[in-house]
């Protein structure tokens, strides 16, 4: 594993985070099925093997990260050898003590070296001093590397919302109590 400093974002570090390829690869996705029958609608998810690796773009610009890391109630980055080469944003809810996870991205070459879980785990760390009693992380259901994160840290299937991001694509939502 690589070593990550996780610190607060500043100023400097935006032009960089901004820089970075958010897209990534999956080989699958969660794919959703809607039964509606009198008085009940059914939702199921599936995890679908694709036959090809597709790009999954970002769901949102990145570019927006300029004008939002200030408006965020945490935004962390992971800093190697000096560079950030990720970042992780959060938002407190205002009616209860629920923090969402909005944006988690690693850049390409450093993935799989443990950015992300450095993230998280600081992430929840900041959450359990605040008092946060639950974590939720929104990710795109096709950005299998992230929903593999979520379930490796415990993480379980708290709910979905068809087209979600301006993208139109389908938010997944994992949700997990923040324990010390």
């Amino acid at each position: 594993m690589t070593s990550f400093e996780i610190r607060p974002a500043n100023a400097n570090d935006i032009p960089r985070l901004i820089a970075l390829d958010h897209s990534c690869l999956s080989d699958y996705v969660w794919q959703l099925e809607l039964r509606r029958e009198t008085g009940q609608i059914t939702a199921n998810f599936r995890e679908v093997r694709l036959p090809r690796s597709v790009e999954v773009k970002y769901p949102r610009d990145p570019r927006a990260l300029a004008d939002e890391w200030s408006r965020r109630d945490l935004v962390l980055a992971a800093v190697h050898n000096g560079m950030p080469v990720g970042y992780l944003c959060a938002v407190r809810g205002s009616a209860s003590a629920v923090a969402w996870v909005t944006d988690l991205a690693v850049a390409p070459d450093q993935r799989r070296k443990g950015a992300a879980s450095a993230l998280l785990t600081a992430t929840q760390a900041w959450a359990l001093e605040r008092g946060v009693r639950r974590l939720v992380l929104e990710m795109q259901s096709k950005n299998q590397a992230y929903i593999r994160l979520a379930q490796k840290f415990g993480y379980d299937f708290c709910g979905y919302n068809d087209q979600y991001y301006p993208t139109q694509d389908v938010a997944l939502f994992f949700g997990r109590a923040v324990k010390s």
